[in-house]
């Protein structure tokens, strides 16, 4: 469904005060100059056991402009929306950059992009979530709560669920004009049971992640979610596995659903990728990356099943935009092919520094900043590993496991600060024999280094196991900053992977 952009953050004067902001910039001399106003609506709702223990609306409404003057950045924002103050706000932008370029040790430049004027974009989504009344939000998750609550061994439920509705206009000197608007939800229902003898307690939550959807997949109306299904079986799943067996470590064959692999494609791929870490633009907060520009075209990622793009065009994804914080339009691209390295996610800076090494001098369009007080960053795409054309099922993959796990549903995880070495563990993981499930088992994690891992990899599923995950809070640079990603990935099979019991590992 075709949606117009919200009539409430049109009604601003964005282009005037864009106008102003740009013209004075031009007055004062920048080789380039950008203007970002947005409008970010957020809501969050929290219930235990069907009751409302908090509810959060927020709205942030400003604009910031960044200029490049003399090789050096400024950037500058407010809150206060008139042309006299984008002006004043565009004189600190530039004050600023005189500042810093005593500091700056190398000039600045950007890559070039075609002017794209007064284009608009909206993502794809049925219902805005902020037009369904509180009290319809609230009594669905209460609903969900009660059907959850109700069933044998389940102490307690939590529901909760975040929406935004984000509207961005951007102006550059350069030309481009564009307005968008983006809706994303992220909707959870966790259920608590507890061992009364032991005292020992687990969790067990919803699969379905955050998504570049509307209030229908929230309801399920979409077909996307069986809320019904996914709710009653948490109960059956949770009591399984309070009573499972501990898991005995050491080297298994492994079987990983998307709901599961897609944080381990984000946090060992997505962030090792983005070029700004792997030149250690992020070292002092975020990290470094051992994927190091030296090895673009040599680094064996994993095996040749391997393809993983990063795409900021996907439907529904998260960082799903049409044109970027810098104006660049968005588009897809190989990271790994073939196994191997080839590409990776840059902004305009980045692109044009190191252009003679990557082969191109434009950006794939990874700019972002999380409101309009922030600078932008080069951020993540949804970066996705792609299906095998006629590959196997999920089931068929089972098959192929003499003895192993199955694993489903993300958790926690740990990887280091070069996104080298990790360990993820799982929802719910179940044993593997002769080819079958064999049950749950329980105090699981597994554990490798990334191209150890990623060369494990024997089979990648078809496109009918192929799931789009993610998460709102991504985050990156100082100050901070969140942002939402997704990732693609169908089931995959890995052989012979470490597997660590964390209960022995924590002591217990």
């Amino acid at each position: 469904m075709a949606h117009e952009i919200d009539p409430a953050f049109l009604a601003l004067p964005m282009r005037s005060l864009a106008d102003a902001a740009l013209q004075r910039a031009r007055d004062l001399g920048v080789q380039h100059a950008d203007f970002r106003l947005e409008r970010i609506r957020s809501q969050d709702l929290a219930l235990r056991d069907g009751t409302l223990q908090g509810s959060h609306d927020g709205e942030d409404v400003g604009f910031g402009v960044r200029v490049l003057h003399e090789g050096t950045w400024g950037f500058a924002a407010s809150v206060e929306i008139s042309t006299e103050e984008a002006v004043r706000v565009v004189d600190r932008a530039v004050e600023l950059a005189s500042i810093s370029r005593p500091l700056n040790t190398e000039s600045v430049e950007i890559a070039d992009e075609p002017a794209h004027p007064d284009v608009s974009w909206v993502s794809a989504y049925d219902v805005d979530p902020f037009s369904v009344p509180d009290t319809e939000k609230v009594e669905l998750l209460s609903a969900y709560s009660r059907r959850v609550l109700e069933q044998a061994g389940v102490e307690h439920v939590q529901a909760h669920l975040q929406q935004i509705l984000e509207g961005k206009f951007y102006a550059d000197t350069a030309g481009t004009v564009s307005t968008q608007q983006r809706v994303r939800v992220a909707p959870v229902v966790e259920a608590i049971a507890v061992d009364q003898e032991s005292g020992r307690f687990e969790t067990m939550r919803t699969l379905a992640t955050a998504a570049g959807r509307g209030w229908e997949y929230v309801t399920g109306d979409d077909g996307v979610v069986s809320w019904d299904a996914a709710l009653d079986e948490l109960g059956p799943l949770l009591a399984e596995k309070l009573a499972a067996p501990p898991i005995e470590a050491g080297r298994y064959d492994v079987v990983i659903d998307p709901s599961n692999l897609w944080l381990t494609i984000h946090e060992s791929i997505g962030h090792a990728t983005e070029l700004d870490r792997a030149l250690g633009y992020e070292a002092n907060y975020a990290g470094t990356s051992f994927a190091t520009l030296d090895k673009l075209g040599k680094l064996r990622y994993g095996t040749p099943l391997m393809h993983v793009t990063g795409d900021r065009t996907a439907r529904h994804g998260l960082a799903t935009i049409g044109y970027d914080d810098e104006g660049v339009q968005t588009q897809q691209w190989d990271i790994i092919r073939d196994g191997i390295l080839v590409g990776y996610q840059l902004d305009r800076t980045m692109a044009r520094a190191k252009s003679d090494v990557l082969g191109t001098s434009r950006s794939n369009g990874c700019a972002f900043a999380d409101s309009p007080g922030h600078v932008p960053l080069q951020r993540m795409a949804n970066v996705s590993l792609q299906p095998a054309t006629g590959g196997p099922s999920t089931d068929e993959l089972i098959t192929r496991v003499d003895d192993g796990l199955y694993i489903v549903g993300d958790k926690s995880w740990s990887i280091d600060m070069q996104r080298y070495n990790f360990q993820f563990t799982g929802q719910r993981v179940y044993r593997i024999r002769g080819g079958e499930l064999a049950g749950q088992v329980r105090d699981v994690a597994y554990q490798a280094t990334t191209t150890d891992f990623w060369g494990s990899m024997e089979a990648v599923g078809n496109p009918q196991t192929y799931a789009l995950n993610g998460a709102f809070n991504c985050g990156k640079g100082q100050p901070g900053q969140v942002a939402p990603v997704s990732h693609g990935c169908p089931s995959a099979m890995f052989r012979d992977i470490t597997i660590l019991n964390t209960a022995q590992e924590g002591g217990e």
